[in-house]
């Protein structure tokens, strides 16, 4: 990717703390929350980031107050794994797996180690190549597992198909999870992933409650990125939030879940799906939206890890979404004026004013003075290590996932023959 814009540092100048320590000596929280607004924060509250997903008619009454992560993808034509074709290692080593050969993969062929995250219809397995002594040079794998049966319950082949196909398309960027391979068996869809150990990002800003200027530019630099590579490609991101901002091993960025990514090129979507507190006004207003409302999330997470929670927050997502159409933001006084200039240009709510939107697209996100110090080259050649580095015990360490309950079964998970019959053409290029 060619970005040009005016630069007078390095990111050398980044900061990188020691593991795990992050804002010594910057100002004390308190001064954050002096803000002239009617905000009730919450900062434990389980209502921060709860995904939507419906289509909409209307205006704000007609909205879905609550939803759940919609998860999954796929995309067509097969894809089977050559000797050469299995994964990526540490520093992008080929990875083989052994007696897979040119055939497609199975479950089987893998040792289940431990759940990363659950959605609605999806849980995330670190798993390793069965047969891998179990050493800290075994190759490592995110195993994203998704029931059919839920698929065709929550009406979500759409999504599904349009995961794995937009993956493929993005396997070259550094900052957007690596897909290796897919493949399916009677009950379960299955993607193969690389896996970052380093969590979401989320879990960090929360136990920092807040992120110094560096931090936020360094993160938000590799997000606008990632954007930009998008929208070249005419895909919209539609559910950009902390919890999908994983990191790897040396503190950089990895995109993930693409269930709501959809190709739209130049065309407008209607569907409404996405997080209450990331959404725009025209999703809100069931306006039309195209790759506009990435930039306007992007300002909604440059505040959020800026102040340590959005602009737009309430305890009821019918609130958030009265507060986002009027378009009103409060800055607390001791934050940069560059932070302040691009989230107000990023979140404004008339299109053709919207950082991002405009003739120049991303790069003149890129060229804003909040990314002033920021190269763009060295930054997509991960020349230095993040400003957040994990600290991992061994390649395997999973202490920055929380932990799951094993699965459970019951008579709604049973893909039955009738239904075998009816929907399984809707996989059967997985």
């Amino acid at each position: 990717m060619e970005v040009t814009t005016q630069q007078t540092a390095a990111p050398s100048s980044l900061p990188t703390p020691p593991p795990d320590k992050l804002l010594d000596g910057e100002p004390a929280i308190a001064e954050l929350n002096k803000i002239d607004s009617d905000i009730d924060i919450d900062f434990q509250s389980d209502l921060l980031h709860t995904p939507v997903s419906g289509p909409t008619q209307g205006g704000l009454s007609r909205l879905p107050v609550n939803g759940e992560a919609q998860r999954g993808g796929t995309g067509n034509g097969d894809v089977i794994l050559g000797p050469k074709e299995e994964g990526r290692g540490e520093g992008g080593k080929e990875v083989e797996m052994k007696g897979v050969g040119s055939r497609r993969p199975s479950v089987e062929d893998f040792d289940l180690m431990t759940t990363l995250g659950t959605g609605t219809f999806a849980r995330v397995w670190l798993v390793r190549p069965s047969g891998s002594p179990p050493t800290e040079n075994a190759p490592l794998f995110a195993l994203k597992q998704l029931k059919k049966v839920d698929i065709i319950r929550l009406k979500q082949c759409e999504h599904v198909r349009n995961e794995r196909s937009i993956l493929e398309v993005c396997r070259p960027h550094p900052f957007i999870t690596h897909y290796i391979c897919s493949w399916q068996d009677r009950n379960s869809l299955y993607l193969l992933l690389e896996y970052s150990p380093g969590g979401e990002i989320f879990g960090y800003l929360r136990r920092a409650r807040r992120f110094d200027f560096r931090t936020t530019q360094f993160y938000a630099a590799e997000i606008a990125m990632i954007l930009v590579f998008l929208h070249n490609h005419g895909i919209v991101y539609r559910d950009l939030k902390p919890e999908n901002i994983l990191l790897d091993a040396r503190g950089h960025v990895k995109l993930v879940d693409f269930g709501f990514a959809k190709v739209v090129g130049d065309r407008e979507t209607y569907t409404l799906c996405g997080t209450p507190e990331y959404l725009s006004p025209e999703v809100i207003q069931s306006k039309g939206h195209g790759k506009a409302v990435d930039w306007w999330a992007l300002g909604v997470l440059i505040y959020e890890m800026s102040c340590g929670f959005p602009p737009f927050y309430d305890n009821s997502p019918f609130a958030i979404y009265e507060k986002i159409v009027a378009g009103r933001i409060s800055f607390p006084s001791i934050l940069p004026e560059e932070t302040k200039d691009i989230v107000r240009k990023l979140c404004t709510k008339d299109l053709s004013a919207r950082l991002g939107n405009m003739c120049g697209g991303g790069h003149q996100v890129m060229a804003h003075p909040f990314f002033r110090g920021v190269h763009w080259q060295e930054l997509e050649n991960q020349v230095h290590p993040g400003p957040i580095v994990p600290n991992l015990r061994h390649p395997g360490d999973t202490k920055y996932f929380d932990q799951y309950d094993p699965p459970s079964t019951s008579a709604r998970d049973e893909y039955t023959d009738e239904m075998f019959e009816k929907h399984d053409a809707s996989f059967r290029d997985f």
